[in-house]
């Protein structure tokens, strides 16, 4: 039986992408169904960290607070080498500029069914478990989708758009025949979770531990959970290296067999990949379907959250009428450099902590302890080529601050999934009446004026004027009204769109 369900969106996989996509198309109005293999949830952890533009994303779901209650964050992170020295010590425990910290831990299980309860309570959206997508075909503007059940009954749902976050495996990706080009060399780590009860372990919250003779990582998460990822070596029996007592030798003791209780003992591939393309029509690839990094700095699901903001503003925008479709063509052309530029900083970064050469090991240690600096988690890059004005100004193209208020208020439960012009009111004075007609009448955008909400924001570019996209990225700034007009201007919602002024000129 053959049965069609319009809907917007299609959502291939339900893990925190493809959830967090269903989560905010909800969010937007937009009708959803998401489609999962797996008819449970993944029972252990595969992500463990994400940062505070994850957490300004949860926010905008109204659940950031229920987040923190199941997550910690890092208070601090190190290097340390061969011997034991310490060779880096960073303290990250504070708010950063997104006004959450910007390193938290969580066990993926407590993350995973806290969103899809986000989902259940959602309007329009619905997660379909132990149904796996068979075929995606592009027809006569439209997407249908075939799913089979887990009692083996056939569907095909048609869909405007499918945003496919079906993993590193994606079969969707490979459907289309999309290819990906690999950063570093791939190498195989032994990553294993579970309790660590009455034993210190390591102090730092996260530590890289360059030792020639076995790299690890290590990470404590909520509760008595914690981490350790140990890199394979020449003659490992994958069988013996998982057991109690070989997982107290890699770690030095810091795992006890005793007082450690392991829930996960896998073997993986360290690997940095980026798809060739993100993009196949009506189709879109997000998360780890798109792009995939060595976990060195933890912004593997970070940067799945940060596809999916991209995506789901525009998409409503289109879906609604408010913008034209060229819009969607800003998707891969803005997250696929700013994502390859995290996989190939991360492999790098995996170079130099999986060196098994005591020589080069001794020279990297040397090195960093005379460039401590250069040795820190590296500036997030802008956007590629996109919806903002990053090719005139550097300021441009880059995640915007949120400013907690007087009140305690964060500033985005006031903007919400809208476009935001922060100026001052010398400024917006200085606007023609018309582009304050349009402002005031544009329900997609909030105008601010007050000093005690701007003010931040302003200081944060050095500009008198600044203007924000609904996933809180600058479009660009100004300094005299005819650029804050300009910027206007390229707001979708105010601007013309291509069609609109192909109708005037006929």
């Amino acid at each position: 039986m053959v049965e069609a369900i319009d809907v917007d969106v299609v959502v291939i996989g339900g893990g925190p992408a493809g959830v967090a996509a269903l989560a905010q198309l909800g969010d937007a109005g937009l009708t959803a169904i998401g489609f999962e293999r797996d008819a449970d949830m993944w029972p252990t952890a595969r992500a463990v960290h994400f940062d505070g533009e994850t957490m300004r994303s949860l926010q905008r779901l109204g659940v950031a607070e229920q987040f923190a209650g199941i997550t910690v964050p890092m208070r601090s992170v190190e290097i340390i080498n061969e011997a034991g020295e310490v060779l880096v010590h960073a303290d990250t425990d504070r708010l950063g500029s997104q006004a959450w910290s910007d390193h938290i831990s969580f066990h993926q299980p407590d993350i995973e069914r806290l969103m899809r309860t986000v989902v259940d309570a959602a309007e329009g959206v619905e997660l379909r478990l132990g149904h796996r997508v068979t075929g995606v075909h592009e027809i006569d503007g439209a997407v249908n989708v075939r799913t089979v059940d887990r009692e083996g009954a056939e569907r095909v749902t048609v869909a405007r758009w499918v945003i496919a976050a079906d993993g590193a495996r994606s079969e969707t990706r490979q459907r289309l025949g999309i290819t990906g080009e690999k950063f570093g060399e791939d190498a195989q780590w032994l990553v294993v979770d579970g309790q660590l009860v009455d034993a210190p372990g390591y102090a730092a919250d996260m530590v890289q531990l360059g030792a020639y003779t076995r790299p690890a990582l290590w990470l404590r998460l909520p509760g008595t959970r914690v981490r350790m990822e140990f890199m394979l070596m020449p003659g490992d029996d994958p069988d013996e290296i998982v057991t109690p007592e070989a997982i107290e030798r890699l770690s030095r003791g810091v795992l006890p067999a005793d007082r450690f209780a392991p829930d996960r003992r896998a073997i993986y591939t360290f690997r940095g990949r980026i798809a060739e393309r993100w993009r196949d029509g009506r189709i879109f690839l997000v998360g780890d379907a798109a792009h995939q990094a060595p976990p060195l700095f933890g912004q593997g699901l970070c940067a799945g959250m940060r596809d999916v903001e991209n995506l789901v503003w525009k998409l409503d925008l289109v879906a609604r009428g408010k913008a034209d479709e060229s819009l969607l063509d800003t998707y891969e052309s803005e997250r696929k450099p700013h994502a390859t530029y995290w996989v190939e900083t991360a492999a790098n970064q995996a170079v130099i902590i999986q060196t098994t050469d005591p020589v080069v090991a001794a020279q990297r240690d040397e090195f960093i302890k005379a460039h401590p600096e250069a040795s820190a988690e590296p500036s997030a890059p802008p956007l590629g080529p996109g919806l903002h004005e990053g090719d005139r100004d550097e300021r441009a193209g880059r995640l915007g601050m949120q400013p907690i208020l007087a009140d305690g208020v964060r500033l985005d439960d006031m903007v919400r999934r809208r476009f935001l012009v922060a100026t001052t009111r010398e400024l917006y004075d200085g606007l023609s009446d018309d582009v304050k007609s349009i402002l005031d009448a544009d329900d997609e955008t909030v105008v601010l004026l007050d000093p005690a909400k701007v003010s931040q924001l302003l200081d944060d570019v050095g500009a008198s004027a600044v203007v924000h996209r609904p996933d809180h990225y600058v479009l660009g700034v100004a300094d005299t009204p005819a650029d804050l007009e300009r910027l206007v201007r390229r707001i979708p919602t105010l601007a013309p769109s291509p069609a609109a002024v192909a109708a005037q000129a006929n």
